[in-house]
């Protein structure tokens, strides 16, 4: 049986590969970060950015300029989003102006609302794994978190949060 365009585009809705289009368009972000990752510090610092998102590769992939006000002093960074139709999982991938390095992917999906997205990297030098949630999805709104694990992830600490608010 051969399957119809809109029969076609209609499973493709449902593949998980339309699962980051809340985020396309323009954000105002409120960050808050752990002052130190791993030690058991309760102290976070504070401050804005921006975030615009847009979909490439025909909607199989998006990418987001942010814009980060840390206290020290203002820098950009990339996300970079990539669906596999195949797994029907995303990986994402963070690139940092300051360095010029790109991070580690992380790899999941979206499940009852929630984005999961675990991997592994280092910290400090330090093996972690890590994992991003998205949550809390509306038209106007979003969260982001961060999280590190450096016991395999048995426990996760969460060390960044960001809320996103349509810009006007």
């Amino acid at each position: 049986m051969t399957c119809s365009r809109s029969d076609r585009v209609a499973m493709e809705a449902g593949d998980g590969r339309r699962d980051f289009d809340f985020l396309m368009g323009t954000w105002t972000v409120h960050h808050r970060r752990l002052r130190t990752r791993l030690s058991a510090d309760t102290r976070w610092e504070e401050f804005g950015g921006t975030c615009a998102a847009l979909p490439v590769l025909g909607g199989a992939g998006n990418v987001d300029d942010n814009i980060l006000h840390l206290p020290g002093g203002s820098y950009r960074a990339l996300s970079i989003r990539a669906f596999d139709a195949a797994r029907r999982q995303w990986s994402i991938w963070w690139l940092d102006a300051r360095d010029g390095a790109i991070g580690s992917p992380v790899h999941g999906r979206f499940a009852d609302g929630v984005g999961t997205f675990v991997g592994d990297d280092t910290w400090q030098d330090r093996p972690v794994r890590v994992r991003f949630l998205w949550s809390g999805l509306t038209a106007q709104s979003a969260r982001w978190e961060q999280a590190f694990s450096a016991d395999g992830g048995a426990s996760f600490e969460t060390n960044w949060v960001m809320d996103f608010r349509r810009a006007p």
